[in-house]
């Protein structure tokens, strides 16, 4: 009886370390906590304004909040300011609700995919990472030195700068480019 209790608060302790293992990451100015889901925590950043207005506009809010898991690539709000003028407050229209979901759905990938998950795709792919996005798009990994970089089906290209924001259903990567399918 005592080894099964010794037991039980050995494996509990290992959980708990496990859990507590998840770091909090600041993004924005703000803590990011691992027990939140994708949608409690981009509210909280100042740099993710415009995104967090995008995915309101869309009606995307229940879904970021679902179980997933969801990889999300998060632009700041200086990679919307990057986009030709205009852009923004037009797809941000209630008429306009199918193409802003298409582009937000775009930053998304199935699944929970660390930096070194997306580090093993590209190197199983001999430097390039084919990944299909929420929206049916595909987004192309490859790696800059250090750095992991995402090429969309336009061509551009944005760089991961904040990796491994864990969420409870989830993973985000911040980014510093809108990505267009």
């Amino acid at each position: 009886m005592k080894m099964r209790v010794l037991l039980a608060l050995v494996v509990s302790g290992v959980m708990v370390s496990a859990s507590m293992a998840q770091k909090t990451v600041r993004v924005g100015g703000k803590p990011m906590y691992p027990n939140k889901n994708i949608v409690e925590n981009a509210v909280n950043s100042a740099d993710h304004t415009t995104l967090v207005a995008a995915v309101k506009a869309a009606g995307l809010v229940k879904t970021l909040q679902g179980e997933g898991p969801f990889t999300v690539f998060a632009p700041v709000n200086a990679a919307f300011k990057d986009l030709p003028a205009g852009t923004v407050e037009t797809l941000l229209k209630p008429e306009n609700k199918a193409k802003l979901t298409a582009v937000l759905t775009y930053h998304v990938v199935p699944g929970r995919l660390t930096y070194s998950a997306l580090e093993r795709k590209i190197k199983a792919g001999d430097g390039k990472a084919m990944l299909k996005t929420a929206q049916g798009g595909t987004l192309t990994f490859s790696k800059n030195g250090d750095n992991i970089i995402i090429e969309d089906a336009k061509g551009g290209v944005a760089n991961l700068t904040i990796t491994n924001v864990m969420q409870s259903n989830g993973v985000i990567h911040v980014i510093d480019r809108v990505l267009l399918p």
